[in-house]
Protein backbone atom coordinates (compact mmCIF):
# COMPACT_ATOMS: atom_id res chain seq x y z
CA UNK A 1 0.00 0.00 0.00
CA UNK A 2 0.93 3.51 -0.94
CA UNK A 3 0.30 6.31 0.19
CA UNK A 4 0.29 9.02 -1.87
CA UNK A 5 0.38 13.06 -1.25
CA UNK A 6 -0.56 16.00 -3.87
CA UNK A 7 -1.05 19.40 -4.28
CA UNK A 8 -3.63 20.62 -5.96
CA UNK A 9 -4.48 24.29 -7.49
CA UNK A 10 -8.29 24.93 -8.42
CA UNK A 11 -10.56 27.57 -9.83
CA UNK A 12 -14.01 26.86 -7.32
CA UNK A 13 -15.97 28.27 -9.54
CA UNK A 14 -17.69 26.42 -11.12
CA UNK A 15 -17.73 23.54 -8.49
CA UNK A 16 -19.91 22.82 -4.94
CA UNK A 17 -17.03 23.13 -3.24
CA UNK A 18 -13.90 20.41 -2.50
CA UNK A 19 -15.69 18.21 -0.71
CA UNK A 20 -18.09 15.38 -2.54
CA UNK A 21 -21.65 16.54 -1.91
CA UNK A 22 -25.25 14.53 -2.53
CA UNK A 23 -25.90 17.19 -5.93
CA UNK A 24 -23.76 19.35 -7.85
CA UNK A 25 -19.91 18.84 -9.30
CA UNK A 26 -17.26 18.81 -6.52
CA UNK A 27 -13.26 18.95 -6.60
CA UNK A 28 -12.95 15.93 -4.81
CA UNK A 29 -15.24 14.24 -7.01
CA UNK A 30 -13.65 15.54 -10.24
CA UNK A 31 -9.96 14.15 -9.16
CA UNK A 32 -11.44 10.52 -7.35
CA UNK A 33 -13.09 9.91 -11.17
CA UNK A 34 -9.60 10.31 -12.77
CA UNK A 35 -8.45 7.65 -10.11
CA UNK A 36 -10.67 5.64 -10.88
CA UNK A 37 -9.45 5.80 -14.53
CA UNK A 38 -5.52 5.68 -13.84
CA UNK A 39 -5.77 2.84 -11.11
CA UNK A 40 -9.13 0.72 -11.29
CA UNK A 41 -9.39 1.25 -8.27
CA UNK A 42 -12.47 2.64 -6.21
CA UNK A 43 -10.20 6.08 -4.54
CA UNK A 44 -10.72 8.08 -1.70
CA UNK A 45 -8.97 11.54 -1.02
CA UNK A 46 -8.68 12.95 2.36
CA UNK A 47 -7.97 16.96 1.88
CA UNK A 48 -6.32 19.16 4.36
CA UNK A 49 -9.78 20.95 5.00
CA UNK A 50 -13.20 21.45 2.82
CA UNK A 51 -13.61 24.55 1.02
CA UNK A 52 -17.21 25.99 0.34
CA UNK A 53 -18.73 26.28 -3.20
CA UNK A 54 -17.64 29.12 -5.04
CA UNK A 55 -14.19 29.09 -3.02
CA UNK A 56 -10.77 28.63 -4.65
CA UNK A 57 -7.10 27.15 -3.43
CA UNK A 58 -4.08 28.25 -4.70
CA UNK A 59 -2.43 25.13 -2.27
CA UNK A 60 -5.02 22.95 -1.65
CA UNK A 61 -3.32 19.49 -0.01
CA UNK A 62 -4.80 15.88 -0.02
CA UNK A 63 -3.84 12.39 0.30
CA UNK A 64 -4.80 8.55 -0.37
CA UNK A 65 -4.15 5.41 -0.68
CA UNK A 66 -3.40 2.96 -3.65
CA UNK A 67 -1.81 0.03 -4.73
CA UNK A 68 -0.87 1.40 -8.14
CA UNK A 69 2.72 1.46 -9.22
CA UNK A 70 2.34 4.41 -11.30
CA UNK A 71 5.92 6.45 -10.30
CA UNK A 72 5.37 9.27 -8.31
CA UNK A 73 7.00 11.69 -10.81
CA UNK A 74 4.10 10.75 -13.72
CA UNK A 75 0.95 11.22 -11.32
CA UNK A 76 0.46 15.12 -11.85
CA UNK A 77 0.92 14.41 -15.69
CA UNK A 78 -1.41 11.67 -15.63
CA UNK A 79 -4.13 13.61 -13.66
CA UNK A 80 -3.36 16.78 -15.17
CA UNK A 81 -3.95 15.40 -18.67
CA UNK A 82 -7.51 14.47 -17.92
CA UNK A 83 -8.98 16.73 -15.77
CA UNK A 84 -11.17 19.61 -16.20
CA UNK A 85 -8.89 22.70 -17.22
CA UNK A 86 -10.17 24.47 -13.71
CA UNK A 87 -8.23 22.21 -11.60
CA UNK A 88 -4.68 21.87 -11.79
CA UNK A 89 -2.33 18.90 -9.85
CA UNK A 90 0.73 20.95 -9.10
CA UNK A 91 3.12 18.23 -7.10
CA UNK A 92 3.02 14.64 -5.91
CA UNK A 93 4.93 12.91 -3.91
CA UNK A 94 4.83 9.59 -1.45
CA UNK A 95 4.84 9.51 2.20
CA UNK A 96 4.67 7.27 5.44
CA UNK A 97 1.32 5.63 5.50
CA UNK A 98 0.85 7.52 8.85
CA UNK A 99 0.77 10.76 6.92
CA UNK A 100 -2.75 12.37 6.69
CA UNK A 101 -3.14 15.69 4.92
CA UNK A 102 -5.47 17.29 7.33
CA UNK A 103 -4.21 15.94 11.03
CA UNK A 104 -0.33 16.30 9.85
CA UNK A 105 -1.10 20.26 9.20
CA UNK A 106 0.21 22.59 11.28
CA UNK A 107 -0.75 25.94 9.34
CA UNK A 108 -2.93 26.78 7.01
CA UNK A 109 -2.84 30.40 5.16
CA UNK A 110 -6.14 31.90 3.38
CA UNK A 111 -6.70 34.90 1.26
CA UNK A 112 -9.82 37.23 0.91
CA UNK A 113 -9.40 39.67 -1.96
CA UNK A 114 -11.89 43.03 -2.40
CA UNK A 115 -12.03 45.05 -5.07
CA UNK A 116 -12.72 48.72 -4.47
CA UNK A 117 -13.69 51.37 -7.32
CA UNK A 118 -16.98 52.06 -9.58
CA UNK A 119 -16.34 48.79 -11.91
CA UNK A 120 -15.11 45.44 -11.44
CA UNK A 121 -12.46 43.96 -13.04
CA UNK A 122 -13.40 41.34 -16.03
CA UNK A 123 -10.24 39.52 -15.84
CA UNK A 124 -10.30 38.83 -11.92
CA UNK A 125 -14.16 39.41 -10.94
CA UNK A 126 -14.07 35.18 -10.08
CA UNK A 127 -11.56 35.71 -7.51
CA UNK A 128 -11.82 39.21 -5.76
CA UNK A 129 -15.71 40.24 -3.88
CA UNK A 130 -15.91 44.11 -6.07
CA UNK A 131 -16.82 46.81 -3.50
CA UNK A 132 -18.22 49.78 -5.59
CA UNK A 133 -17.25 52.54 -2.65
CA UNK A 134 -14.04 52.77 -0.73
CA UNK A 135 -12.78 51.68 2.56
CA UNK A 136 -11.48 52.42 5.33
CA UNK A 137 -7.82 49.89 5.25
CA UNK A 138 -6.70 51.37 8.54
CA UNK A 139 -9.98 51.11 10.19
CA UNK A 140 -9.81 47.60 8.79
CA UNK A 141 -5.99 46.73 10.09
CA UNK A 142 -7.05 47.95 13.15
CA UNK A 143 -9.86 45.73 13.83
CA UNK A 144 -8.03 43.07 12.28
CA UNK A 145 -5.34 43.03 14.64
CA UNK A 146 -7.88 42.00 17.46
CA UNK A 147 -8.33 38.24 15.69
CA UNK A 148 -4.80 37.47 16.30
CA UNK A 149 -4.08 34.94 18.94
CA UNK A 150 -5.93 32.04 20.58
CA UNK A 151 -9.62 32.93 21.15
CA UNK A 152 -12.92 31.36 21.28
CA UNK A 153 -14.13 32.25 17.62
CA UNK A 154 -17.87 31.13 18.23
CA UNK A 155 -18.70 34.75 17.14
CA UNK A 156 -17.56 34.45 13.72
CA UNK A 157 -18.95 31.21 12.44
CA UNK A 158 -22.00 29.43 11.12
CA UNK A 159 -24.60 28.86 13.84
CA UNK A 160 -24.54 25.46 12.32
CA UNK A 161 -21.26 23.87 13.39
CA UNK A 162 -20.98 20.92 14.84
CA UNK A 163 -17.30 21.26 15.96
CA UNK A 164 -16.93 20.71 19.91
CA UNK A 165 -14.92 23.38 20.11
CA UNK A 166 -14.67 27.29 18.80
CA UNK A 167 -11.05 27.79 19.78
CA UNK A 168 -8.78 28.86 17.34
CA UNK A 169 -5.28 30.42 17.18
CA UNK A 170 -4.30 33.11 14.34
CA UNK A 171 -0.70 33.46 14.25
CA UNK A 172 -0.84 36.11 11.34
CA UNK A 173 -3.32 38.30 9.90
CA UNK A 174 -2.37 41.16 7.81
CA UNK A 175 -4.06 43.25 5.21
CA UNK A 176 -2.31 44.22 2.17
CA UNK A 177 -3.76 46.89 -0.86
CA UNK A 178 -2.08 46.69 -4.17
CA UNK A 179 -3.68 49.42 -6.47
CA UNK A 180 -7.88 48.85 -6.25
CA UNK A 181 -7.15 45.59 -4.66
CA UNK A 182 -7.42 45.05 -0.87
CA UNK A 183 -5.90 41.38 -0.15
CA UNK A 184 -6.35 39.87 3.42
CA UNK A 185 -4.00 36.89 4.81
CA UNK A 186 -5.05 34.73 7.92
CA UNK A 187 -2.61 32.04 8.67
CA UNK A 188 -4.01 30.05 11.85
CA UNK A 189 -3.60 26.09 12.97
CA UNK A 190 -7.35 25.91 11.97
CA UNK A 191 -10.62 27.34 10.91
CA UNK A 192 -13.99 26.90 11.65
CA UNK A 193 -16.99 26.72 8.91
CA UNK A 194 -17.55 30.10 7.35
CA UNK A 195 -14.81 31.82 9.75
CA UNK A 196 -12.91 34.08 7.47
CA UNK A 197 -15.85 35.29 5.56
CA UNK A 198 -17.46 36.67 8.32
CA UNK A 199 -14.36 37.83 9.97
CA UNK A 200 -14.34 39.64 6.45
CA UNK A 201 -18.08 40.62 5.97
CA UNK A 202 -17.69 42.34 9.99
CA UNK A 203 -14.30 43.77 8.56
CA UNK A 204 -15.79 45.30 5.23
CA UNK A 205 -18.34 46.80 7.79
CA UNK A 206 -15.69 48.29 10.11
CA UNK A 207 -14.23 49.83 6.59
CA UNK A 208 -18.06 51.38 5.74
CA UNK A 209 -17.87 52.83 9.12
CA UNK A 210 -21.21 51.32 9.78
CA UNK A 211 -19.13 49.23 13.28
CA UNK A 212 -16.63 50.99 14.72
CA UNK A 213 -13.12 49.04 14.56
CA UNK A 214 -12.84 49.53 18.64
CA UNK A 215 -16.03 47.39 18.87
CA UNK A 216 -14.00 44.17 17.53
CA UNK A 217 -12.93 43.15 20.50
CA UNK A 218 -16.01 43.16 22.44
CA UNK A 219 -17.79 41.34 19.31
CA UNK A 220 -15.31 38.61 19.43
CA UNK A 221 -15.72 37.65 23.33
CA UNK A 222 -19.83 37.89 22.79
CA UNK A 223 -19.39 34.77 21.00
CA UNK A 224 -22.81 35.70 19.67
CA UNK A 225 -23.16 34.89 15.13
CA UNK A 226 -25.48 37.83 15.62
CA UNK A 227 -23.27 40.33 16.68
CA UNK A 228 -21.21 39.98 13.83
CA UNK A 229 -21.56 41.20 10.22
CA UNK A 230 -22.67 39.29 6.96
CA UNK A 231 -21.00 36.22 5.75
CA UNK A 232 -18.65 37.50 3.12
CA UNK A 233 -19.66 36.19 -0.76
CA UNK A 234 -17.34 33.15 -1.28
CA UNK A 235 -15.22 34.02 -4.69
CA UNK A 236 -13.19 36.51 -3.08
CA UNK A 237 -11.38 33.60 -0.97
CA UNK A 238 -8.92 31.54 -1.78
CA UNK A 239 -7.15 28.78 0.46
CA UNK A 240 -3.49 30.08 0.29
CA UNK A 241 -1.44 27.55 1.59
CA UNK A 242 -1.12 24.63 4.01
CA UNK A 243 2.08 23.98 6.31
CA UNK A 244 3.47 20.42 7.81
CA UNK A 245 6.30 19.73 9.41
CA UNK A 246 8.52 18.51 6.65
CA UNK A 247 7.74 21.78 4.66
CA UNK A 248 11.00 24.29 4.62
CA UNK A 249 10.56 27.44 6.36
CA UNK A 250 7.51 29.42 6.63
CA UNK A 251 6.77 32.36 3.59
CA UNK A 252 6.42 35.06 5.49
CA UNK A 253 2.55 37.10 4.20
CA UNK A 254 4.56 40.25 2.82
CA UNK A 255 6.17 37.83 0.19
CA UNK A 256 2.92 35.77 -0.27
CA UNK A 257 1.87 38.91 -0.96
CA UNK A 258 3.98 39.81 -3.72
CA UNK A 259 3.17 36.67 -5.23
Amino acid sequence: MRNICMTVSYDGTAYNGFQIQPKGRTIQGEIEKVLLILTGETIKIHGSGRTDAGVHARSQVFHFHTESQIPVERWAIALNSRLPDDIVILSAEEKHLDFHSRRSAKRKTYRYSIRTGKYPNVFTRHFEFHHYSPLNTEAMRSALSHVIGEHDFTTFTSIHSTKQSHVRTIYEAKLVVEDDVIHTYFTGNGFLYNMVRIIMGTLMKIGEGKIKADDMPSILAACDRSKAGPKAMAHGLTLWSVEYEFTDIPVTLAEQARG
